[in-house]
């Protein structure tokens, strides 16, 4: 099984922290997380930019920003809301039934290699293929491509999930199955219908 990291086993968030720094004015929010620290901007890391350096040069184009952009790096696990238990369970009970699992996510490499260590269940992969390490990202058909390659599988032989309908669609085309996260529940009545090993809802 293929699995995307943030959104499915874990509950990423920029929301999260900058709630925080602007507290009532969601509008402000809003509009900083869409026209400065952009979808388009953190997609950048997703392919390898480092962090520091993203942030660093934005807060020099983007001064009246500085101190909110820096913090997208300095506070980074703050947009954090932890593992999302319901599907770390899944992938437990996957594991333990002898189901090769793999985890396909969109990630920088910094913040991958915090992750790694700080939720134990990130070590029971039995590969990993990371966006920002690997220089290609989601919903490259390349990224698929290339993780199947690298697990030796072929486009029939893993159920893939992610949040992201991009993602599920580019992974579909390549005759990839493919599941929309929908919440954990949801995906425990779609593992079951196809016939996986995990207990039934």
């Amino acid at each position: 099984m293929l699995w995307d990291l943030g959104g499915v086993l874990l509950d990423w968030d920029p929301r999260y922290l900058y709630r925080k720094l602007f507290g009532e004015d969601v509008a402000a929010m809003e509009d900083f997380l869409v026209n400065v620290c952009s979808p388009a901007w953190h997609a950048e890391q997703d392919l390898g930019r480092s962090v520091v350096e993203a942030c660093t040069s934005l807060a020099a184009e983007r001064p009246e920003h500085a101190e909110l952009i820096l913090a997208w790096g300095e506070r980074s696990e703050e947009m954090m809301g932890g593992p999302i238990t319901g599907s770390v369970e899944l992938l437990r009970e996957l594991r333990a039934s002898g189901v090769p699992c793999y985890a396909l996510s969109n990630m920088e490499p910094e913040n991958w290699e915090k992750r790694r260590y700080a939720y134990d269940f990130l070590s029971w992969f039995d590969g990993h293929f990371i966006s920002g390490l690997e220089r290609v990202a989601k919903p490259d058909p390349r990224y698929f491509e290339l993780a199947l390659l690298r697990f030796g599988l072929s486009p029939g032989d893993a159920l893939f999930v992610d949040d992201r309908e991009a993602n599920v669609r580019a992974a579909s085309a390549l005759g990839v199955p493919a599941v929309l996260f929908r919440g954990a529940d949801a995906l425990r009545g779609e593992l079951v219908a196809r016939g996986l090993p995990v207990a039934g809802a």
